[in-house]
C-alpha cells in the first residue's frame, strides 16, 4: 500500500460561492460583503488555475474537470467530500450533508478516470444513507493512514459513528474515532470535517491535539501515531481556522513527496513547524484566499486523490 500518490482529481468551478446549505456547521465560511457573485467565481476560478499550474510545474498528474453548468452545486470545488479512489480498484461514493452537494457526484468523472487508464473493479455506495440522514463525508471526514490501515475520524454532524466503521470493515482499516471541537462564541462546538485539524504523511502527522478535549481519546490517537512512527507537529485552534491542518502529502517529479497547503496556512505555521515539515517534504504553497473565504475549505479539499490501478 502507498500513502502518497502522483495523481489527483480536481474540479474546476462554474458558479463558486458561499454555500448557504454548508454554513450552518462550517464555521470558516464567510460572505464577502460589496463582492458581486460573479467576482467571486472569477477570482475562485483564477485561484484554482493559478493552484493547478503550480502542482504540474512540481510534477503532479492534475485531471482537471469542469463541473457543469446544468445543476447549482456551489461547492464542486471539493471534490473528495463525495469520493474516495482506492489501490484495488475500488471506488467509494459518499453521503453528503448539504441536499445541493449530493448533486456533485457525477457518473461521467469516473468514466473520464477510464478513459486515462484507471480500472475500476468495484463501486462501494454509501449514498443511500442519506434517506436516514446519515452522511459521511469521504476523505473530508476520513484521514486515511493508507499503509498502516487506520482510518482517524472525527465525528461530527457530517460523520456518523456507525456508518465510519461500516467503511472501516468494508475497506480492511482499524478505526481510530474521536471528537474534535473549536470554540465558537465562548460555545465548543464540533469541527465539520476531520481533515481541517489534521493531516497524515509518510512519517508525519499534523494534527491539533487541542481540539480533542477528551484526555483518554488525545491519548488514543497520539498512541496510535507514535506506534506508526510518525512524527506529530502539534497545532493550535488559531493555526486551524487558517487551514493550517488541510494539508495532503503527494508525489511530485521523480516521485519527490511534496506537501501541499495554502498559502494562509504556510504563514500561519511557526518558523520551527516549517523546518520540521521540511524535514519530510518539499512545501508546496498557492494563495487559496476566496475559495477558503466563501467555501469554508482550503488545498486539501481540492484534491481527490487516485490510487486506482492503471490499465
Amino acid at each position: 500500500m502507498q500513502q502518497i500518490t502522483n495523481t489527483i482529481l480536481m474540479i474546476r468551478p462554474v458558479n463558486f460561492r458561499m454555500n448557504e446549505q454548508t454554513a450552518v456547521n462550517n464555521y470558516y465560511q464567510k460572505i464577502l460583503d460589496h463582492v458581486l457573485p460573479e467576482t467571486v467565481n472569477a477570482k475562485a476560478q483564477k485561484e484554482f488555475d493559478d493552484f493547478v499550474f503550480k502542482l504540474k510545474s512540481v510534477g503532479v498528474n492534475v485531471i482537471v474537470i469542469d463541473d457543469r453548468l446544468d445543476y447549482d452545486t456551489p461547492d464542486s470545488i471539493f471534490p473528495n467530500n463525495w469520493v474516495s479512489f482506492h489501490e484495488n480498484g475500488t471506488v467509494a461514493l459518499y453521503p453528503m450533508f448539504a441536499e445541493n452537494r449530493r448533486l456533485e457526484r457525477r457518473e461521467d468523472v469516473l468514466n473520464i478516470l477510464e478513459d486515462n487508464d484507471f480500472v475500476i473493479n468495484n463501486i462501494v455506495d454509501y449514498t443511500s444513507a442519506e434517506e436516514e440522514h446519515v452522511f459521511l463525508e469521504g476523505t473530508g471526514s476520513i484521514v486515511l493512514d493508507r499503509v498502516n490501515q487506520k482510518a482517524y475520524c472525527a465525528l461530527s454532524p457530517r460523520a456518523y459513528e456507525d456508518l465510519f466503521i461500516e467503511f472501516c470493515e468494508d475497506f480492511e482499516y482499524t478505526p481510530v474515532i474521536f471528537s474534535a471541537n473549536q470554540t465558537i462564541n465562548k460555545q465548543r462546538k464540533a469541527i465539520y470535517h476531520t481533515n481541517v485539524m489534521m493531516c497524515v504523511g509518510e512519517r508525519f502527522a499534523v494534527v491539533c491535539l487541542d481540539c480533542i478535549d477528551d484526555k483518554s481519546e488525545r491519548k488514543n490517537v497520539i498512541s496510535h501515531l507514535k506506534q506508526d512512527g510518525k512524527e506529530i507537529i502539534a497545532i493550535t485552534e488559531n493555526q486551524v481556522t487558517s487551514f493550517a491542518g488541510n494539508m495532503l502529502q503527494v508525489k511530485g517529479a521523480d516521485d519527490m513527496p511534496l506537501l501541499v497547503m495554502s498559502q494562509a496556512a504556510y504563514n500561519a505555521l511557526t518558523t520551527n513547524q516549517i523546518e520540521i515539515l521540511k524535514k519530510h517534504n518539499r512545501i508546496v504553497t498557492s494563495s487559496l484566499d476566496t475559495i477558503e473565504a466563501c467555501g469554508g475549505g482550503s488545498a486539501r479539499c481540492m484534491m481527490a486523490e487516485v490510487f486506482l490501478p492503471k490499465i
